[in-house]
């Protein structure tokens, strides 16, 4: 069996930058072993498979995985699947996408970008004792929660955020836990990293999902509904957010690095 692959890195101003996600189109579902084995083989942080929907209202069916198992929400493969369809199809302005377990996601042109759409999920506070003994930071600010298993930390500074030297066994041990550590930014209005160590990613590099946690906790807090982004991971990405209702929305650019044929 041939399967087209295509490589692109999301977020991205420029190759080698942003979060690298493989979108492979499908005809028809494989069992979930083989797109398990399959993300596995690509080793990035996710694979996104698409299929064409005849359905009112869904253009693709989408599905994503990390080398280990598949995931609840992924944001930069999302962008990077719109990035896929809508730069082979320049009549299509947006590319709506039916999710398992997020619902509807939606990706749209945007000048020599694009938007894309996520729920909104609010963290609430809680104590998280082993993942900020596992970062190995000092000077907490808040620690919060959302159900979905992020853990969202926030400290002070963005000096902070980048020395961070985590313990990536200590926070793998504490399951499939996205862990997200944020604080105030210096040339964007907030700073972040995400470590993902009980899904096979001891860093990611650009996470759309773990926006969709900080912007409806940084927009009360900053007083304002759009404010821009930098996850500071050796990679590096930056984001525009916006907080719509229960929408949040996230702006950002994308390149295609490889094309190819998966062998199967």
């Amino acid at each position: 069996m041939r399967l087209p692959i295509t490589q692109i890195d999301a977020f991205a101003r420029a190759p080698f930058e942003g979060n690298p996600a493989a979108v492979m189109p499908l005809a028809d579902w494989l069992d979930d072993a083989t797109l398990l084995a399959i993300a596995a083989e690509n080793n990035l942080s996710e694979t996104a498979f698409i299929v064409a929907s005849g359905d009112d209202g869904v253009d693709f069916d989408l599905r994503w995985f990390t080398p280990t198992s598949e995931v609840v929400l992924c944001g930069h493969a999302t962008l990077a699947s719109g990035h896929f369809v809508l730069s082979s199809s320049p009549d299509m302005d947006q590319v709506r996408f039916r999710t398992r377990k997020a619902g509807m996601l939606e990706v749209a042109r945007v000048g020599s970008g694009y938007e894309l759409a996520l729920p909104a999920w609010g963290p609430s506070p809680k104590p998280l004792p082993a993942i900020v003994a596992a970062l190995g930071v000092d000077g907490v600010n808040e620690t919060l929660w959302h159900q979905h298993r992020y853990g969202l930390i926030v400290l002070d500074t963005a000096d902070q955020v980048r020395a961070l030297d985590p313990d990536f066994r200590a926070l793998a041990r504490e399951g499939d836990v996205l862990t997200i550590v944020t604080a105030p930014g210096e040339n964007t209005d907030i700073i972040s990293r995400v470590f993902a160590c009980g899904a096979g990613i001891d860093e990611d590099p650009v996470t759309g999902s773990a926006h969709a946690v900080m912007v409806p906790y940084w927009a009360k807090r900053l007083g304002r509904d759009s404010f821009t982004a930098y996850q500071a991971s050796k990679r590096g990405g930056h984001l525009t957010c916006r907080l719509d209702g229960d929408r949040v929305i996230l702006g950002g650019q994308c390149v295609t690095v490889m094309e190819g044929t998966f062998l199967l």
